[in-house]
C-alpha cells in the first residue's frame, strides 16, 4: 500500500512537471497538443495529460472543468513563475528588447500562470485546493509583473512612436509622398497609411478579442486611408499582447494611465511642431496682428491635420492595442486627444471675442470652414459623453465665428459709409478706399457659398439700407430681394462707397476734376466687378447702369472743362458776321483768349492721371471731336484776317494738327508740361 501510495504521488509529480513543461513552453493550442502526444510517447503515465492541462483565457481562466489543482502542482508553477518575475525585475534590460524573442513568450507565459493562480478563489467551481499563502504569494508576484509591463509597455510605445520631423509636421507628411488638396486654397499635406493589417498571434491564455475593422454609427470603417502609423508596425503585437495581459489581470486603470500618458505626450508635441501654442483669451487679444494671422494660418492648417490625420491616426491605434476592451479602448481615445482638441478649439474662441476689423474677416472665414468641415469627423471619432463635451464645444465655436464674420461684414458696411477722410489723391486718381472695398469685395466673392450661408437669415442689412438698395435697383425690374445674401450685402456696401466717393469728390475745387475722380472710381469699380464673380452677384445691368453714370460724368466734364474754351470760338461779338468787316482788335482777342483757356487747360490736366487706357482714349477723341472742328472753323472763317500781318504767329499759336497732338498729352499724370506750339 505504501509502494502504491509512493507511485501514485510520483505519477501526479510527472504529470505536474509535464503539464509546467506545456504551459510554459507552448504558444498555441496546436502546439500544446503536439507537444502532450510528444511526452505521452515517453511515457505512458501521461497519457491522460491532455484532460488535466490548465484551461485557457479561452475558458475563461481558473480551474480545470470538473478538478482541481493539486497544491504540488501550483507550488511549481508559482516557483516557476516567481523565478522569471523576480529575474526581469533584477535587471535593468527590457524583456520585450531582448535578443531572444523565447524572453517576452516565458515573461507572457509566467504571467499567465499568476494570474490563473491569483483567480482560484474568485473563479467558478472553487479551487478549493489553492492555500490562501499560494495565492497571496502569487498575487505579490502579478503586482511585480505588472508594474514592470507597464514600464515595457511605456518603452515600446515611445521607443517606436513614428519619428516626427524637428521642423515641420508637414515635411513627415511629405516624407509619405501622400498629400490632399486643402479645401481653403492652401496645399495642406496628410498622412496615409500604407501598412496592411498585421497577422495578430492571441496566446492561448489571454482573453481574444474579435477581428476586423471598428465602425462608426453609420456603419463607415473607421481605419480610414488617411490614418498614420503612429507606431512602427512591427511592435503593435507586442503592444496588444501586453495590453491583453493587463486587462486580463484587472490591471485596466494603469493600462490607462500608461497609454494616455505616452500618446497625449506624443498629440502635443505634434502640435508645438504644427506651431500651436497654449495661449490664454488674454494673449490672444493682446497680440499683435501680424503675429495673429500667422498664429491664425497655422491653426487653419494644424486644424485639418489633427482632425484628419492624427486623431483618425490615434483612433487606429486605440481600436489595435486595446481591442479587448471596448471600454477601454474609448476611454483612452478620449483622454488621449481630448486636450488637444480642446486647445484648438480654445484658439478658436479666443478669436471670437477679438476686437473686429475687416482684416481678419479673411481668416476667421478660413477658420469657420475648416472646422465645419472637419465637424462630421469630431461627431464620428467621439461618442457619448465625449461627444457631448468636445462637439458641442466645436459646434459652438464654430457659431461664435460665423456671427463673428456676420459682425465683421456689417461694420465693415458701417466704416465704409462713415470714413470721413478729406485727403484728396494725387492726379485725382483712384481712391485708396475704392481700392480697398473692391479688392476686399473680390475676395468676398471666393467664400460666397459660406457668407450665404450665414447671412440667409434675414440680417444683412438694416431697414434702411434695404431702402437705400431698393431705392438703386435695376430699371428692368431687377429687385434687391432677387439677389444672394452675398449680393445683397455686396450691393449695399458698393452704394455706401459711391456716395462716400460722390462727397469726397467735393473736396476738389475744380469741377471737371470732380467729374474725372468719379469716373476713375466708379470705373474700377465696374472693371472689378466685371473681371470677378462680384459680376456674377450683381448682374450685367448692375454694370450697365454704372457704364451709363460713367457716361453722364463724361458729358459733364466736357461741358465744365470744355465750355469756355470752345466760346472762344463762337461768332458772339464779331459784327455783323462778315469775316471782311471783323475787326482785328477782336479777333486778336478771341485768339488770345482761346490760347490762353487751352493752355491753361493743358497745363492742368496733364497733371491729372486716368489709369484706365480706354477710358483715357475715349475722353480724347471727345474732347478732340469738340474742339478740333471748331477751332478748324474758326481758322477757316477769320484765319487769313490775321495771316501774312505783322504780329500774326502771336496770335494763332497753333494749327489743328497741334492741338491734335497737345490732346494725347492730357491725363498723362505728367508734371510742368507746356503746350508744344507750331514751328
Amino acid at each position: 500500500m505504501a509502494a502504491d501510495a509512493a507511485s501514485g504521488d510520483g505519477q501526479e509529480k510527472v504529470i505536474a512537471v509535464a503539464k509546467h513543461i506545456v504551459s510554459s513552453l507552448a504558444s498555441s493550442k496546436n502546439a500544446a497538443e503536439d507537444m502532450i502526444r510528444i511526452l505521452s510517447g515517453f511515457d505512458n503515465r501521461l497519457s491522460t495529460i491532455n484532460d488535466l492541462i490548465l484551461p485557457s483565457a479561452d475558458d475563461g481562466g481558473g480551474c480545470p472543468d470538473g478538478d482541481d489543482f493539486g497544491a504540488s502542482e501550483a507550488e511549481l508553477r508559482l516557483e516557476a513563475a516567481e523565478k522569471v518575475i523576480l529575474r526581469w525585475d533584477a535587471s535593468d534590460s527590457f524583456v520585450w528588447e531582448s535578443s531572444s524573442p523565447e524572453d517576452a513568450e516565458e515573461y507572457r507565459a509566467a504571467v499567465g500562470d499568476l494570474i490563473r493562480l491569483t483567480g482560484y478563489k474568485t473563479s467558478p467551481g472553487g479551487c478549493s485546493g489553492s492555500p490562501d499563502g499560494l495565492v497571496n504569494r502569487a498575487d505579490i508576484a502579478l503586482q511585480m509583473a505588472m508594474s514592470r509591463l507597464e514600464e515595457e509597455f511605456s518603452n515600446l510605445m515611445v521607443r517606436n512612436a513614428v519619428p516626427l520631423d524637428s521642423n515641420d509636421l508637414s515635411s513627415s507628411i511629405r516624407r509619405l509622398s501622400i498629400s490632399f488638396a486643402s479645401d481653403i486654397g492652401e496645399p495642406i499635406e496628410y498622412f496615409e497609411s500604407s501598412v496592411e493589417d498585421e497577422n495578430q498571434h492571441h496566446q492561448q491564455s489571454p482573453p481574444q478579442h474579435q477581428e476586423g475593422s471598428p465602425e462608426d454609427r453609420s456603419g463607415r470603417s473607421l481605419v480610414d486611408e488617411r490614418s498614420l502609423d503612429l507606431i512602427h508596425p512591427e511592435v503593435v503585437p507586442d503592444l496588444i499582447a501586453i495590453a491583453e495581459l493587463m486587462i486580463w489581470a484587472k490591471y485596466d486603470r494603469e493600462l490607462h494611465q500608461v497609454y494616455c500618458t505616452v500618446r497625449r505626450d506624443i498629440l502635443e508635441e505634434c502640435l508645438s511642431i504644427l506651431g500651436i501654442d497654449r495661449m490664454s483669451i488674454e494673449e490672444v487679444q493682446r497680440i499683435e496682428w501680424r503675429m495673429l494671422d500667422d498664429k491664425m494660418k497655422k491653426w487653419i492648417q494644424a486644424l485639418k491635420i489633427v482632425v484628419r490625420v492624427l486623431l483618425w491616426g490615434e483612433k487606429r491605434l486605440c481600436d489595435q492595442i486595446l481591442a479587448s476592451s471596448e471600454e477601454l479602448k474609448e476611454e483612452c481615445f478620449t483622454e488621449t486627444v481630448k486636450g488637444s482638441v480642446m486647445q484648438l478649439l480654445n484658439f478658436g474662441d479666443a478669436i471670437t471675442i477679438c476686437q473686429r476689423s475687416a482684416e481678419k474677416l479673411f481668416r476667421i472665414l478660413d477658420m469657420y470652414e475648416v472646422l465645419a468641415d472637419v465637424l462630421p469627423d469630431l461627431q464620428t471619432l467621439f461618442v457619448g459623453d465625449s461627444e457631448d463635451l468636445v462637439c458641442v464645444e466645436a459646434e459652438g465655436v464654430l457659431h461664435r465665428l460665423g456671427d463673428a464674420a456676420k459682425g465683421t461684414l456689417m461694420e465693415f458696411g458701417s466704416a465704409i459709409k462713415g470714413e470721413s477722410s478729406r485727403k484728396p489723391t494725387q492726379w485725382c486718381e483712384i481712391h485708396p478706399m475704392t481700392r480697398y472695398v473692391m479688392n476686399y469685395g473680390r475676395l468676398l466673392a471666393d467664400y460666397m457659398n459660406t457668407i450665404n450661408l450665414l447671412l440667409d437669415d434675414g440680417t444683412t442689412s438694416s431697414d434702411q439700407g434695404n431702402s437705400e438698395v431698393h431705392d438703386n435697383r435695376n430699371t428692368d425690374g431687377e429687385t434687391f430681394e432677387s439677389t444672394t445674401p452675398l449680393g445683397r450685402h455686396m450691393v449695399l456696401t458698393i452704394s455706401y462707397l459711391e456716395s462716400n466717393l460722390d462727397e469726397k469728390s467735393k473736396i476738389y475745387e475744380d469741377g471737371a476734376m470732380q467729374y474725372i475722380f468719379l469716373m476713375n472710381n466708379i470705373l474700377y469699380i465696374v472693371n472689378k466687378v466685371k473681371d470677378s464673380d462680384l459680376g456674377k452677384l450683381l448682374g450685367d445691368h448692375w454694370i450697365r447702369k454704372r457704364r451709363s453714370q460713367i457716361r453722364q460724368y463724361a458729358t459733364a466734364y466736357l461741358r465744365t472743362s470744355w465750355t469756355k474754351v470752345l466760346s472762344c470760338l463762337k461768332d458772339e461779338g464779331m459784327g455783323s458776321g462778315s469775316s471782311s468787316s471783323v475787326s482785328k482788335v477782336t479777333l486778336k482777342e478771341k485768339f488770345k483768349s482761346f490760347n490762353l483757356a487751352f493752355e491753361e487747360i493743358y497745363r492742368v490736366q496733364t497733371t491729372w492721371k486716368v489709369p484706365d487706357p480706354q477710358l483715357q482714349e475715349e475722353l480724347r477723341i471727345s474732347i478732340s471731336e469738340r474742339v478740333i472742328p471748331a477751332y478748324r472753323a474758326f481758322m477757316g472763317r477769320y484765319g487769313s484776317q490775321l495771316d501774312g500781318g505783322r504780329y500774326a504767329t502771336k496770335y494763332i499759336k497753333y494749327t489743328p494738327d497741334d492741338l491734335e497732338s497737345q490732346l494725347s498729352d492730357l491725363f498723362e499724370g505728367l508734371s510742368g508740361a507746356t503746350p508744344k506750339k507750331k514751328t
